[in-house]
């Protein structure tokens, strides 16, 4: 049997490997490094919003009608202060990684707080296209059997309640955050989408494995998407200093009453999709497609 590892040993040449390349690494000396937004409290956040906008069906205990101010009331209080500490945590991060993307000088305390009531304020209306999206799926499935179905069980309504709610924070300007709700709703359900995208109202993803829509994809209403759809961006030239320009649109607009077979690709900010068009299956797309197509 071979020695057991030096620990000790490997510990130092570990830190020498951070100490010559600390991208990977936030560790700091004298003086405190803000921490960003904690995963857990990031799921727990999602998981209270998703019992407001769907209540009784994730609750442990069945919910009274004569209960139901009080029960939502105790579920936005836990959810504002959820809410206002991940926000503040993203905010005071991004200040110190990346100070040169916030004011020069503003209270994160009071922009987390204001950015939190704002996005509160959005709940009813978060609510009402989501009601619009389980509609659509049931409508868009022959195989579902009743809303309760989808709420409980469809992954591509978990995708787009995920999107609803980083959609809006992204509004507000909540650096850091979105992305991390967007890509946890991702790895639960394979569904990728951007909360930068703007998506209409009765949104159907079905099936939804390996679908991928990016940043400035636009999508109108009633638009059905399949399995492995991507919703993508052409190769950009860099500029002469080898950067992007991340402010173009990179990504497709969809029409209205759209629907896109499984495994197309359509790519490129030019790229625009009219209303009450169909899209094969497998196709690739860089190129524009008349309405009623």
């Amino acid at each position: 049997m071979s020695d057991p590892t030096n620990l000790q040993g490997l510990a130092e040449r570990m830190a020498r490997s951070v100490r010559s390349d600390p991208s990977l690494s936030r560790v700091v000396g004298a003086g405190d490094q803000p921490s960003p937004p904690d995963r857990e409290s990031v799921r727990e956040l999602v998981e209270l919003l998703r019992r407001v906008a769907f209540v009784g069906f994730f609750d442990a205990r069945t919910i009274r009608d004569d209960d139901l101010e009080s029960h939502l009331g105790a579920l936005l209080s836990r959810t504002r202060a959820h809410l206002e500490d991940q926000i503040g945590r993203a905010l005071r991060y991004v200040d110190v990684i990346d100070p040169k993307r916030r004011p020069e000088t503003h209270d994160c305390a009071d922009e987390a707080r204001r950015a939190a009531e704002c996005f509160l304020e959005e709940l009813p209306e978060i609510r009402r296209k989501l009601t619009f999206d389980v509609r659509a799926a049931y409508e868009g499935d022959p195989a579902a059997t009743h809303f309760d179905e989808i709420i409980l069980c469809y992954p591509g309504l978990d995708a787009v309640f995920a999107y609803r709610v980083a959609h809006e924070l992204y509004r507000q300007g909540v650096p850091l955050l979105p992305r991390m709700i967007s890509e946890q709703a991702h790895s639960r359900t394979g569904i990728d989408i951007h909360p930068g995208a703007r998506i209409g109202q009765s949104f159907f993803v079905d099936h939804g494995t390996g679908v991928v829509i990016g940043e400035t994809t636009t999508i109108g209403d009633d638009v059905k998407i399949y399995q492995g759809v991507t919703l993508g961006a052409k190769s950009f030239p860099r500029d002469a200093v080898g950067e992007y320009d991340r402010m173009v649109k990179r990504h497709p607009t969809i029409g209205s009453r759209v629907t896109i077979y499984a495994h197309a690709v359509i790519l490129g900010g030019d790229t625009v999709v009219g209303d009450d068009c169909v899209i094969n299956g497998a196709v690739f797309l860089t190129q524009s497609v008349p309405a009623g197509h």
